[in-house]
């Protein structure tokens, strides 16, 4: 069931892996129905350094993700360069 906590979805609770010796871990059933994660996809393991927190994600997302970001920044920085006019109405390029 999805959860919504103040206007956004919480996140969802795919149950607990054990790593095993080899450092494998099974991704929940679940998971792998919702995120179509499929045998032979790359996933991207990334976590904050000394954190006890990991995040897996799918390599092609993060690589939409990424490159999403850049877009964005480079805009921003055309903005602040005084490159491109934002309209206040909508915060778009005029």
């Amino acid at each position: 069931m999805d959860i919504e906590m103040e206007g956004h979805m919480a996140p969802k609770f795919y149950g607990a892996t054990t790593v095993g010796e080899r450092g494998q871990v099974v991704i929940p059933a679940e998971a792998r129905r919702d995120f179509n994660i499929k045998p032979g996809d790359k996933l991207v393991v990334m976590g904050m350094h000394k954190s006890s927190g990991i995040v897996i994600t799918k390599a092609e997302a993060f690589t939409q993700f990424l490159s999403r970001t850049v877009s964005s920044l480079t805009r921003f920085e055309k903005i602040i360069k005084g490159d491109v006019a934002v309209s206040e109405e909508d915060g778009k390029e005029a």
